[in-house]
């Protein structure tokens, strides 16, 4: 009944936000506290029981809570620059190694050895369902714990999120592409190759509509429409087709709920700030509490049935393939900080238990296995925070700003700092009749490539050193800037955030962006990234 199933939901909210407010004095985890709320209101007291209504919200739940991770957490383009990167080799030997023990003992590899631990699989892609799982790394709980420790914007922090980003991406897409079949049963070659041809299409189908159409649409909408939370509204119900169309294709509608997060990125600041509080008030006061709770409602002592080497096995195979893949992935990439990248690596537990929750509700795993695998990451997640948190304070905070900010950590550093808060007007720009020669010994600095080329207070064009490399040195005291310089280049505005105009100098590949007024066009100073990233580390070391 419905009454019963508000009530129900009225119940979870409450208990598990008193549960969160209490667990947070003790220093844990607040998934933790919400699945807690669901043992003790589920099996433990027999208050509550899933129903159809119940799991119709959880659905929901899941969908909203991927998609702010994509939001808030994936970035594609940084994801791209990072693959010939050492901390992209060790996040992919880490997750290849993690990955290949979990499926040793969750596929029938080794069945023809005698090893079979009775998990009851029906096929390949299950096992390497719940492999890809074992072999995740949170992200979130990374990010916590080093926002606890105020290292989340130094080196060592950006060095550790950015290497658990990768993995946790890694991993991600290897469940995602699982997770293809409601029956759990492996197709056929040819509808395998229909399955990548419909998943490739909807990827690239729906990125090119995020990225590139749906933001542009809200911001063009906004100028002619006056209605109340417009561009939250647009956002949500752009979500949901969005995940319908990934079920459609014959993808889970998780996978495409973080594809359409990661895809708006590009938001301008204005709308972000007109949809993220929205978005995360609905998720982190009623959806994602009645999520992870819902880990609790369908957790059991079933898993008590498993044979004791089954248990054995999957509590201790995966976590040694987590732990030597780590280690293993750190140390052979020769990076700095090994240890602590290590031990970030190992961090579980919260995309873990939503990814299960997908698994149970497909029938990918049973209730047994279920359980079993949600105690597992009840431990990594009551386990690694105090680990890393030890680790990490044993490492000195380096005093420069990292050269490369990854894009949600810049955000979270900027959020509210507008141009004209860092703004110096007093500044003097080279003019485009001054030769190269004049402009390479009185301009150049460290740290820019680009500059602004300003004639009668305007910004007249904009002169980057890479160009200086075709004209030669001889030829520098005839040739004038104008000869050399772009004329037309992007601009922002003193009222404009300054996450937005760090976002225009990557997408335009500069270091510069001329700072005029909007309504005389008149140039009132330079923004350069280098000042973004100093104010970047003045905010961390501020924390």
């Amino acid at each position: 009944m419905l009454e019963e199933a508000l009530a129900t939901i009225g119940l979870l909210i409450i208990v598990g936000k008193l549960a969160e407010g209490i667990f947070n004095r003790l220093r844990l985890n607040s998934i933790i506290a919400y699945t807690a709320t669901g043992i003790v209101l589920g099996p433990v007291l027999g208050i509550i029981e899933p129903s159809d209504y119940l799991a119709t919200v959880l659905g929901i739940g899941i969908f909203i809570f991927f998609f702010v991770i994509g939001l808030d957490e994936i970035d594609i383009a940084g994801f791209v620059k990072s693959i010939r990167g050492r901390f992209f080799v060790a996040a992919s030997l880490s997750t290849l190694l993690s990955f290949l023990a979990a499926l040793a003992v969750t596929s029938d590899i080794f069945f023809d050895f005698g090893l079979d631990i009775g998990l009851g699989l029906d096929s390949f892609s299950q096992a390497m369902a719940i492999a890809g799982v074992m072999s995740l790394s949170s992200l979130g709980l990374v990010a916590k714990v080093l926002s606890d420790e105020g290292r989340l914007r130094d080196r060592v922090g950006i060095e550790i999120f950015s290497t658990v980003f990768i993995a946790e991406l890694i991993a991600l897409l290897v469940v995602g592409f699982t997770i293809h079949d409601k029956d759990g049963h492996d197709p056929s070659m040819g509808s395998s190759l229909i399955l990548l041809a419909d998943v490739v299409g909807f990827v690239v189908a729906a990125w090119l509509l995020s990225k590139y159409v749906f933001p542009y649409l809200i911001v063009f909408l906004r100028r002619f429409l006056n209605a109340s939370q417009l561009s939250f509204g647009l956002t949500l119900g752009g979500l949901f087709l969005v995940v319908e169309a990934a079920e459609k294709f014959g993808l889970h509608g998780a996978l495409g709920a973080l594809l359409f997060g990661a895809a708006l990125t590009g938001l301008p600041h204005q709308v972000r700030r007109d949809v993220l509080p929205g978005i995360r008030s609905v998720g982190e006061g009623l959806f994602v509490p009645l999520f992870f709770a819902s880990a609790g409602l369908y957790f059991s002592m079933s898993f008590t049935n498993l044979p004791l080497d089954t248990i054995a096995v999957l509590v201790v195979v995966p976590l040694a393939g987590k732990f030597v893949g780590a280690f293993v992935g750190t140390y052979a990439a020769r990076l700095d900080n090994a240890l602590a990248l290590a031990v970030g690596l190992m961090a579980k537990g919260v995309a873990e238990i939503a990814l299960l929750l997908v698994l149970l509700e497909r029938k990918m795993i049973g209730p047994e296995v279920f359980s079993l695998l949600v105690l597992i990451m009840c431990g990594y997640i009551l386990i690694t925070p105090p680990v890393l948190s030890f680790v990490v304070r044993r490492i000195k905070p380096a005093p420069e700003a990292p050269d490369n900010v990854p894009r949600f950590l810049a955000n979270f550093a900027l959020d509210g700092v507008v141009i004209n808060d860092i703004l110096d007007r007093d500044q003097r720009q080279p003019t485009p009749d001054l030769s190269v020669r004049e402009f390479a010994d009185q301009w150049i600095v460290g740290h820019q490539d680009d500059y602004v080329v300003a004639e009668n207070g305007e910004p007249a064009g904009m002169v980057s050193l890479r160009m200086l490399r075709y004209v030669p040195k001889e030829s520098w005291a005839q040739t004038s800037l104008a000869q050399v310089m772009r004329n037309e280049t992007a601009v922002t505005w003193p009222d404009e955030p300054v996450e937005d105009a760090l976002q225009r100098m990557a997408e335009n590949s500069l270091s510069a962006l001329p700072v005029v007024e909007r309504d005389t066009q008149q140039l009132v100073g330079v923004v350069t990234k280098q000042e973004v990233l100093e104010l970047i580390a003045v905010e961390a070391r501020g924390h």
